[in-house]
């Protein structure tokens, strides 16, 4: 056996250049780290450098490395979807055919909040793409003073609820988010994942997000690579962030 041990890990959200298909998902000339080293003066990332990524693709202000430490290459997904769990899934084997629901548009349907405010008890206030900070600001004083829920999505396949630690707790937030995610096992309102989004603070300028996160993912229909190497005796491990 040539490796012990094999860690995978995932830069979520540092892409380098674009996809083919991304103007099907509204994303054309997309290129995080690409812009990201064009707007920021004197970026420096040289563990990444010395690894290959600017051999990957010219990248403002980064040389590429001569000698580089890693082999590098660039990968088109072929599974149908441009959210997280979609590239994660095909990672680890699974092709995913049919995208996972977004409602990055126009919010959820009145239908699902509508059952989601019966089955909490919890009037809703949101219900659109926003940012998890951003929305805070915006929202978060009214959900502490009248006791109402935070929904919110994002250009992922997500359903996201905000509860503040201090006056909802988070046995409760988990406990709403359970039930949303219950909502969202029907095809019509399939979302890849329902996020509990904790925070602490009582006025705008005060508020943040804690380390009490709490992901309520689908699970994958099919074989993985864990599945895999359980079947071939080895140990696998899957660590969350």
């Amino acid at each position: 056996m040539r490796y012990k041990r094999i860690f995978t890990v995932v830069l979520d959200s540092l892409g380098i250049g674009a996809m083919k298909d991304s103007p099907d998902y509204g994303d054309a000339g997309v290129d995080t780290l690409g812009h990201i080293a064009e707007e920021t003066e004197n970026l420096q990332i040289p563990n990444l450098q010395r690894l290959g990524m600017a051999n990957l693709k010219s990248l403002h202000g980064i040389e590429p490395a001569k000698t580089p430490l890693g082999c590098y290459m660039r990968l088109e997904e072929r599974s149908c979807g441009k959210d997280t769990m979609t590239g994660h899934w095909e990672m680890m084997g699974l092709h995913v055919t049919k995208p996972f629901k977004t409602f990055t548009e126009n919010g959820f349907p009145k239908e699902l909040i509508d059952e989601l405010e019966r089955r909490t008890g919890k009037s809703i206030i949101g219900n659109k793409s926003a940012s998890g900070t951003e929305i805070l600001e915006e929202l978060g004083e009214e959900e502490i003073r009248d006791g109402k829920l935070i929904v919110y999505t994002s250009a992922d396949s997500v359903l996201q609820i905000c509860g503040n630690e201090e006056t909802m707790g988070l046995e409760n937030l988990y406990h709403y988010c359970e039930i949303a995610r219950e909502l969202t096992m029907r095809d019509e309102w399939k979302v890849g994942r329902v996020i509990a989004r904790p925070y602490t603070g009582k006025k705008k300028g005060e508020f943040k997000r804690t380390a009490n996160r709490h992901d309520y993912a689908l699970k994958p229909y099919g074989k993985t690579a864990l599945d895999s190497l359980k079947e071939a005796g080895l140990d696998g491990c899957n660590l969350c962030r």
